[in-house]
């Protein structure tokens, strides 16, 4: 941990990430290597702090997500030119030598570039004991959580496309599959009959609530006090960005909400990159750490060309 008190409201970085999980580490290795003066700003609050393990990540497959987050701020910290700040960044102004970050607390950073690594902010439904089965039992990625409850009595909680796609992905893993669309279902007849014809029941209750131990789903209770048991639940909420700095900064957005980037992770802001869950729907800490190593480059890269 880097003492804010050890740095002074003049110091002008290099880069601010904003965002000091797997994506935001992993561009702060990349530019601590190449010896750049790099701030990272974290307010403590990764999308997966819930989930109990990670996988699909080699050579990390099952670990902890938490464990892999300090094992990596511990090996970024050994470069001398990065330091790290438990803060939570608020405001952000544009100048003509650069930016300046402001904190909740008040204090500010200077930087020559930015990069958000910001993830983030899922928005759970009305429906008690969803939010404390999230990233346990309800879970929104086959690829990262499939093969722990493959062959397991599984829901589907969506409605329209997204149903029909899950319907499709999940069957993959599971035949045990029913769809609950917690009301009127809004899937097409072709949808419908082709979900049908693959043995897929589709259930159009509205839900109460879901029965849970300590995270772990056992059964979906519906408003009539009817039952359904499983074991998991496919589900993918709303979600709104956790920053809101890039919107007042200027930076462009795709119709999905997340942070529009080209594929050096610049953003369409002059000198602002974004890596991570706030750019991608790719979901998973691997893919964070890739994007997060190629917005560290690029930054870097960006320097240079400015200074030779």
């Amino acid at each position: 941990m880097y003492n804010i008190h050890q740095m002074t409201d003049s110091e002008y970085f290099d880069a601010i990430i904003i965002g000091g999980s797997y994506a935001g580490l992993s561009a702060a290795m990349a530019l601590g290597r190449a010896l750049r003066n790099v701030l990272i700003l974290d307010s403590g609050l990764p999308c997966n702090r819930q989930t109990p393990h990670s996988h699909n990540f080699i050579t990390q497959d099952g670990e902890k997500p938490s464990i892999i987050a300090q094992k990596a701020k511990a090996q970024v910290l050994k470069y001398s030119t990065v330091k790290f700040l438990d803060a939570l960044a608020v405001s952000g102004t544009n100048s003509h030598n650069g930016f300046k970050i402001t904190t909740q607390t008040g204090e500010s950073f200077k930087a020559k570039k930015l990069i958000f690594a910001t993830g983030v902010k899922d928005i759970m439904p009305e429906i008690i004991g969803f939010a404390e089965c999230w990233g346990i039992s309800v879970i929104h990625c086959p690829y990262c959580h499939g093969y722990e409850v493959k062959g397991e009595k599984t829901g589907v909680l969506a409605n329209g496309d997204f149903a029909f796609h899950y319907a499709q992905l999940i069957r993959n893993w599971t035949k045990e599959l029913t769809i609950f669309t917690n009301g009127k279902s809004s899937m097409t007849a072709e949808q419908t009959d082709k979900i049908t014809r693959h043995n897929i029941p589709i259930i159009e209750k509205e839900i109460a609530y879901l029965k849970h131990k300590n995270g772990a789903v056992e059964q979906i209770v519906f408003k009539d006090n009817s039952t359904f048991e499983l074991k998991a639940i496919y589900s993918r909420p709303e979600f709104e960005q956790h920053c809101k700095i890039p919107e007042t900064l200027g930076c462009e957005f795709t119709e999905q909400g997340l942070l529009k980037v080209d594929m050096f992770q610049k953003t369409n802001v002059k000198n602002v990159f974004a890596c991570g869950d706030n750019v991608s729907p790719m979901r998973s800490i691997s893919n964070a750490v890739s994007v997060g190593n190629i917005g560290g480059a690029m930054v870097n890269n960006a320097l240079i060309e400015e200074e030779f």
